[in-house]
């Protein structure tokens, strides 16, 4: 267990004018400011960054971060934001630092053509290799999940998509941080599907350049900082980097296995069964590259019972006005991605793990305004890879 004791970022988007030091800059010092800490009191850092040295030409980023801090201390960097933070909740857990920064950073949307390739190859590089595009995995697991359903189930299975899409860009517009802060309907969805696909423009996230960041320091040392959250459990696992190769193809495999992992760890903790845990979480940052992996980790989350989500999500989501809108589950209503998701939110891929801390940050210390949702617990999950990696993460205010 750690204590998060303060959040920052940018505003994600096309931010040509903007180096990837200022971002990181500018989420770094809202964090210090949020936590009320200088950076000499930094004892760590721990960054993540996918593309920096090909799309800014940028080395060791341990050096620039220790630049831009004037400071000498340990530096770490990883792919994802939640690797960073597992590493760093590792150390604190151990008592060898004090207080640690986490940091994540992307600047990728001036350099996309550039970078293409590399996106396919963390992907699936087989894929890669018969000419496939970042976007083909998720159109194949979306006809494999297909299979079973009916003329008529199929058809509200595609309608369902579409209302995600429009729940996480009606949830954006009071994201202030989102790169789409833009209200759209369903019938935008449906029509940039292109014949015969189940995928359209508006079903995937999109590339986008931004930073975030928190600190963090031990549980018996948070209650000096006025606000906090703990991370409380969290759970990774690995599944085969080529999706035609794996055992499972209408689910993500690591994402059940890292969910248990954390459930069974909050089990210990709190000494209650998982589907009682699964009920307490209320508010769940999913890693929604698509809608589709949206709708699947209700799923493979355990919060929906396996080929069901379909009509949960139909059913919940048809004909919303209001905003955030729940998915309304046997075991209550559950919010998905109040900060509009990496869909309208945005996808800087080393810094998008953080903004869903963000977002579960100001939830559970009740700084989420007109999107405030009552919970005790919060869920994140993020991915690296299409879902070759996963990272969940519960969070709770005590």
């Amino acid at each position: 267990m750690i204590a998060i004791v303060g959040v920052g970022r940018t505003k994600f988007g096309e931010l040509f004018e903007k180096q990837p030091e200022e971002l990181i800059e500018e989420a770094g010092l809202m964090a210090l400011e949020s936590a009320g800490v200088e950076k000499k009191e930094l004892k760590a850092c721990f960054l993540a960054d996918y593309f920096l040295p090909l799309t800014n030409k940028i080395g060791v980023e341990e050096g620039m971060l220790a630049e831009m801090l004037g400071t000498n201390i340990p530096m770490e960097k990883f792919r994802s934001f939640n690797g960073a933070l597992a590493n760093a909740a590792n150390a604190l857990e151990l008592k060898k630092y004090d207080v640690v920064l986490v940091g994540g950073l992307e600047k990728m949307t001036d350099r996309l053509d550039k970078i293409r390739d590399d996106l396919m190859i963390l992907e699936d590089p087989w894929s890669f290799h018969t000419g496939a595009t970042p976007e083909a995995n998720h159109e194949l697991l979306a006809k494999e999940y297909m299979k079973p359903l009916s003329a008529e189930e199929r058809n509200k299975f595609l309608h369902a998509l579409g209302w995600i899409s429009v729940k996480n860009h009606g949830n954006a517009l009071k994201n202030e941080y989102a790169h789409f802060r833009r209200k759209i309907n369903l019938e935008d969805v449906l029509k940039a599907r292109s014949k015969g696909r189940v995928l359209g423009m508006y079903d995937f996230a999109p590339i986008s350049d931004g930073a975030t960041a928190l600190i963090a320091t031990r549980p018996e040392l948070a209650d000096c900082f006025e606000e906090k959250i703990y991370l409380v459990a969290s759970g990774s696992a690995t599944d085969y980097l080529s999706y035609h190769a794996r055992e499972e193809r209408n689910s993500l495999r690591a994402v059940k296995l890292a969910c248990a992992t954390a459930l069974h760890q909050l089990k210990n903790l709190i000494g209650e069964t998982p589907d009682r845990l699964l009920n307490k979480i209320k508010i769940v940052e999913t890693y929604d590259q698509s809608t589709l992996l949206e709708l699947l980790s209700l799923e493979d989350l355990g919060f929906v019972e396996r080929g069901k989500a379909w009509k949960i999500v139909f059913e919940s989501l048809e004909g919303i006005n209001k905003f955030p809108a729940p998915y309304k589950t046997e075991a209550g209503e559950i919010y998905f991605n109040t900060n509009g998701g990496l869909k309208a939110d945005g996808n800087p891929l080393g810094a998008t793990g953080g903004a869903q801390v963000f977002e579960i940050f100001r939830q559970l210390t009740g700084k989420a305004g007109e999107m405030q949702v009552d919970t005790e617990y919060a869920l994140s999950l993020e991915l690296e890879g299409f879902g070759t990696k996963a990272y969940v993460n519960i969070f709770s205010k005590a």
